[in-house]
C-alpha cells in the first residue's frame, strides 16, 4: 500500500503543479476550498438525516453543530490560506520536503482504502434502490456519507503536495489580454509599478 500511496500522491501532485501553472492557485488553495465544500456536505447530511426525528434529537444535533462551528473556526480556519501557502512557499524556498508526505502516510492510506473498498458497494447501492425508489432517504445518506470520505482522502493527498513557486497563472494573464487596457485598474495595467 506504501507503494500505491506514493505513486497517487505523485500523481496528484503534478495534477497539482499543472493546476497551479494555469491558474496560480497551489494545492493549499485548492486543499482549502475543499475542505469548506466538505464542511458544507457534512452539515447538509447532518440536516438531511435528523430532519426526520423527534424534537429533542434535533436539538442534541443542533447543539453538536453550533460546538463542531466553533471547534472550526478555532483549528481549521484560525490559519488562513495565504498564510498556509506562505509557509509552503517558505518551505519549498529552503530546499525542505512537505513533512505530512510521510507523516500523514498512514491517514492517507486508510482513507484511500475505505474509498476504494467502499467504492464498489457505492455503485451496487446507488443503482439497485435507485431503480427501486429515485428519492430514497437512506441512499442519499450513504453517498453523502461516501462523498466524505473521498473529499477527505483527497484533501489528505493536496496537503502532501509541494506547491511550484508562485506563478501568476496562465488562464489570468489570458483572460487579462481579452479586458481592453482602458478598463483596468492603474495596478493591473502596469504591474511592474513603473
Amino acid at each position: 500500500m506504501n507503494y500505491l500511496d506514493t505513486v497517487v500522491l505523485d500523481l496528484i501532485e503534478r495534477s497539482c503543479h499543472r493546476f497551479q501553472l494555469l491558474t496560480g492557485r497551489t494545492s493549499v488553495w485548492l486543499a482549502g476550498q475543499l475542505t469548506n465544500l466538505s464542511i458544507i456536505v457534512y452539515f447538509v447530511w447532518t440536516a438531511l438525516y435528523f430532519w426526520q426525528t423527534d424534537f429533542a434529537t434535533r436539538t442534541l444535533v443542533a447543539m453538536f453543530c453550533v460546538v463542531l462551528l466553533y471547534a472550526l473556526t478555532q483549528t481549521i480556519f484560525k490559519v488562513s490560506i495565504e498564510t498556509s501557502e506562505a509557509q509552503a512557499y517558505r518551505r519549498v524556498a529552503k530546499g525542505l520536503r512537505n513533512p505530512r508526505r510521510i507523516g500523514d502516510a498512514l491517514l492517507r492510506i486508510s482513507f484511500l482504502t475505505l474509498a476504494v473498498v467502499l467504492s464498489y458497494p457505492m455503485v451496487f447501492v446507488y443503482f439497485n434502490l435507485h431503480l427501486i425508489a429515485p428519492f430514497n432517504f437512506h441512499l442519499h445518506v450513504a453517498l453523502l456519507s461516501y462523498s466524505l470520505i473521498v473529499l477527505t482522502t483527497l484533501v489528505l493527498y493536496l496537503l502532501a503536495c509541494d506547491p511550484l513557486p508562485p506563478c501568476p497563472g496562465k488562464v489570468k494573464a489570458w483572460l487579462r489580454g481579452l479586458v481592453p487596457a482602458r478598463l483596468l485598474t492603474p495596478s493591473e495595467s502596469n504591474p511592474t509599478g513603473q
